[in-house]
């Protein structure tokens, strides 16, 4: 459409409006409008369209608003979860660790026995070590005993005097 403004034709304040159809290859049609009337009829269709474009435009403010606060509300839910998910790993690793420190536990004691264990058997290894020089020194002992017992009843030559 096309609204061009006469001034060489009709009474001042009329408009030309010139309707291109696409549609039908008729010729283009004049159509003189009073501008007052058209000012009027403006005022008309806004009067009647802009207070229920206005409550449109306040209910999405408040739409929009509200999606805000709800997305807010969504995101500090979906961070609540993570958390949750964390506090299940928390727990997860605390259980763990209990396992672990469990095994520690044993392992000390098993050390703790295998060290009194070895502490029983170093003495006794003296112990016997001690009794096996005592042994050989006995032994050491009796055979000079015979050897001296020998020596005393081999013969013995006689001095010549």
């Amino acid at each position: 459409m096309e609204v061009e403004e006469m001034e060489d034709e009709g009474p001042p304040h009329i408009e030309e409006l010139q309707l291109d159809c696409l549609e039908s290859p008729a010729p283009v049609e004049n159509v003189f409008v009073d501008k007052k009337a058209v000012d009027k009829l403006t005022e008309g269709l806004l009067s009647h369209y802009l207070p229920d474009l206005q409550n449109s435009k306040r209910a999405l403010q408040e739409l929009t608003q509200n999606q805000v606060i709800l997305l807010d509300t969504l995101d500090q839910e979906v961070t609540k979860f993570r958390d949750c998910n964390a506090l299940l790993d928390l727990n997860s690793l605390f259980t763990e660790a209990k396992v672990y420190h469990n095994k520690l536990v044993n392992i000390r004691k098993e050390m703790i026995m295998l060290h009194e264990k070895t502490t029983k058997l170093k003495k006794r290894t003296l112990k016997l070590q001690q009794q096996k020089q005592n042994e050989a020194l006995e032994k050491e002992q009796q055979r000079e005993k015979e050897l001296e017992r020998e020596r005393r009843l081999v013969a013995k030559p006689a001095k010549r005097s």
